[in-house]
């Protein structure tokens, strides 16, 4: 009886080990996301697009500070001559301008982080969402992250298709930014016809 089992249990093993299970290759891949965010132009214009308001912002802000540095420094040259009550009034007043001057650079400072933190979260979205599309085109089971938020810790070179993304992407910016140059050109036309 044993022996029966035994066979059994051999037959039953050389029978499943024959049959193989139908094994899809796996394609993979990683984009370095850092890179990603480096080269792609959309992200250089949106970076660019937020210096710029901020320098000029800034600016302006700088003025006032410089205005205010220059009657605090007036300021101590005359409260000697002017006596304490007038030194103590135009102190307050100085006071309240430097704290003024403080919560503007904060209040710019925030305005400027949230604004551009809003359209960088969109960007990101946009990305994520173009590579999504770009693995099912392609046929990638799976496209891993790496960069500054690494999820993989090892890929072989062989595997990165940052460049590929990014020429991808900034493809398709230049072709919307195309796009909206031929709108504002026909905007501009029939402007011109109505004239």
């Amino acid at each position: 009886m044993k022996k029966v089992l035994l066979i059994i249990a051999i037959s039953i093993s050389v029978v499943a080990c024959n049959k193989t299970a139908d094994v899809k290759e796996v394609k993979t891949a990683y984009v370095d996301t850092s890179v990603l965010m480096k080269e792609y132009t959309e992200a250089k214009d949106l970076e660019a697009k937020y210096k710029a308001q901020s320098e000029e912002k800034g600016r302006q802000l700088e003025a006032e500070i410089k205005r205010f540095k220059q009657d605090a420094a007036n300021f101590q040259s005359q409260a000697q001559a002017n006596g304490q009550a007038w030194a103590q009034q135009k102190g307050a007043e100085l006071q309240k301008r430097e704290q003024q001057l403080s919560y503007a650079q904060q209040a710019l400072s925030q305005q400027l982080q949230q604004e551009s933190g809003t359209e960088m979260d969109t960007l990101v979205s946009g990305v994520k969402k173009f590579i999504k599309a770009y693995g099912k085109e392609k046929g990638y089971s799976y496209i891993y992250g790496t960069g500054d938020a690494a999820s993989v810790l090892y890929a072989e070179e062989k595997y990165d298709i940052t460049k590929d993304i990014v020429k991808a992407l900034n493809d398709k910016y230049k072709a919307a930014a195309k796009t909206e140059e031929k709108v504002e050109e026909k905007a501009e036309a029939k402007t011109e016809e109505k004239k």
